[in-house]
This record gives C-alpha cells, structure tokens and sequence, in this order.
C-alpha cells in the first residue's frame, strides 16, 4: 500500500448520492454525504433505521455503486479501483456471515483459503484470533452450537485474517445482550489498537460515545453534523435539569413557564450545574402548581445532539430487545412502499 502523510483521510467520500427505486418515483437515500475516517482512528456513524448508513457502508466497501460523488480508500476510487479497495478492507455486516455446519477453527481456515493465505501463516494466524477472540476453548465445536455473541467474534476473528487496513463494522452488535455487546466493543478496540482503521455504523448511542474517536450523526440521507462526542454535546450546552410531568398538557404549562420546549412528557432547562440555579428552577416548576413525576440534572447525550439538530430522538436500541434485522436497505424498501402508495 502506498505510504501517503498522516493528515490524509484513509476512507474519503464527497457528495455521495444514492437512490433506489423506478426512475419515475426513486427513493433517495443518500442526499450528499461526506465523510472523512483518518488512519489509525474509529469513526462511528450515527442514526436511525433508514438514514442511509448502511447503504454508506456499501458504497464505501464496492458493494454499491454512488449515483454520484466520488469516495476512495487508501487513495483508491471505490467505482474505478473496486478490485485494489477489496484487497485492503474487511467487511461485517449485520448478518453473521460463518458455516454454522463447519466447527469455528474450520470456518477461519476456509477463509484464509479463500484469501489466498499461505498455508503456513494460516495455522498460525487462525491460532492468533482464536485466542485473542476467546474462542479457544469453542474452537473445534461446530459454529451451529455458538451463542449469538461468539459467532459475531468469530466473523469478525475471520474479517482479520489478512490485516486489514480498514474494517467495515456495520451494526455488529445489534441484537447482542448487554454482556455480549460489552465483549464485543473490547475486541474492537483491540482490533485498533492493532493499527486497523475502523468506520462504525451503529444506531446506539453509548456505542458511539464508547468506542469513536468521532462521530458524525447522519439524518435522511445527509450528515448533520460531525465531531468527537465531546464537541458534538458541547453544541447542546451545558448539564440540563429534566423534569417529567404527569402529562403532556402538564408538560406544555411547565415549559410555558420556563420558557422552554417539551419532548412528550419531559421538560429540559440548561443549567450550569449550581445548587442555586437547581432551585430556581424546580422553584419555578412549583409555582406551575404542577407536581413532577421524577426530576434529575444530567449532561447531554448524543440524543440531546440529534434532537437539537434534527427535531427528533436518534432512535436508541435497548441491549437485548429485538433490535430485528431491518437495515437501511428495508428502510428505504419500506418508504419506496409507502410513497408508491401515496401516489
């Protein structure tokens, strides 16, 4: 690979545009994206089902075609150099991609196969994973009888048998348990710690802040906004006391009063974090005559970031529900539905 300064973005892509659909009623997906993932460094993509991280990831990796824009990895065009791109980066996606039949030592070997490892380096390297995925002990038992967190392990293991220089991780832990997910998010950060540059998808908000150097929140097919989680909650101000009503009407007559805006049931008002502005506040909840139903000073998420850029919740996944399996592209499928219904 071409040795290229550090100040380089290793992924680069410049108004990515992308739709599905007939021609006469497309479906965009992507409106314009721009992206920057520098060496040695995770950027995390942010936001709900249907904003088009998936089909950023697919475009990025060759897997799609952008309708326009340009992007490149490692100096390579991902439309022009798809066969140079494919040689440097490792993909997982959502769906585990492993032969439940074949035992987890077997699946590795077939995939360095494939990759044409020697077979030398290959014994050695599947050794290597298997131990640092924690997966010895499960080695040479079928894939079929692995639990939902080490078959991610090990397709990502298999992601790894050539080093690559960027990784492609798209929503690897949905659907794992919360004691699944955490395995998950240490092996990542090993994986670039190893010096594997590494683009995140994920619609969890803690996944984001645990794992990305930086994050860009994207939103309808456009990024909305992109920094390191710290800057990005900067943007939203300081710690904010939170209020939940009985109510909603209870909620719109506290706001009134506050001069601020309400979310359902919940009232936020920035703070500085003071004992004596706390208690302004509340004092000024209780001339409402309105009781709340729980109270609580906070600083801001990721959530408060896209509410306050897009009008709207990121949609947060609870660790262990059923997250599903509906990525962007059933998104985009589902409202292609819906407008062809509307027409």
């Amino acid at each position: 690979m071409t040795q290229r300064t550090p100040d380089v973005p290793i992924v680069r892509a410049r108004g990515l545009r992308k739709s599905f659909g007939p021609a006469r009623s497309p479906v965009r997906v992507l409106e314009g994206v721009d992206l920057d993932l520098h060496r040695g460094e995770v950027l995390a993509l942010l936001g709900p089902n249907g904003a088009g991280k998936t089909t950023t990831v697919r475009i990025l990796s060759t897997l799609l075609t952008p309708d326009g824009g340009t992007a490149s990895v490692a100096g390579h065009d991902v439309v022009r150099d798809a066969a140079r791109v494919r040689e440097i980066i490792s993909l997982t996606g959502q769906n585990v991609a492993v032969d439940e039949v074949q035992t987890g030592r077997e699946n590795l070997r077939m995939m360095g196969r494939l990759a044409h490892l020697p077979r030398t380096r290959l014994r050695a390297r599947v050794d290597e994973l298997l131990a640092a995925f924690d997966l010895e002990d499960a080695a040479d038992r079928r894939v079929s009888t692995f639990s939902g967190g080490m078959r991610r392990r090990l397709d990502l293991a298999a992601g790894l048998l050539t080093r690559p220089a960027v990784m492609f991780l798209d929503e690897p832990t949905t659907g794992l348990d919360p004691r699944s997910r955490q395995a998950m998010w240490d092996v990542i950060r090993q994986v670039v710690a190893d010096g594997t540059s590494l683009f995140l998808t994920t619609q969890y908000l803690e996944e984001a802040d645990q794992l990305a150097d930086r994050v860009s929140l994207i939103d309808d097919g456009l990024v909305v906004a992109e920094g390191t989680p710290a800057e990005l909650k900067r943007r939203v101000g300081d710690a904010g006391v939170e209020i939940v009503l009985p109510t909603p009407d209870d909620a719109a007559r506290v706001s009134a009063a506050l001069g601020t805006t309400t979310d359902g049931r919940r009232v936020r008002v920035a703070t500085d974090g003071s004992l004596p502005h706390v208690r302004s506040v509340l004092a000024a909840v209780e001339a409402t005559g309105v009781a709340p139903e729980h109270w609580e000073v906070r600083a801001p998420t990721l959530d408060d970031v896209f509410l306050t850029l897009t009008g709207h919740a990121a949609r947060t996944v609870r660790a262990g529900a059923d997250a599903g399996s509906r990525t962007d592209a059933d998104a985009d499928t589902d409202a292609g539905a819906e407008k062809e219904v509307a027409a």
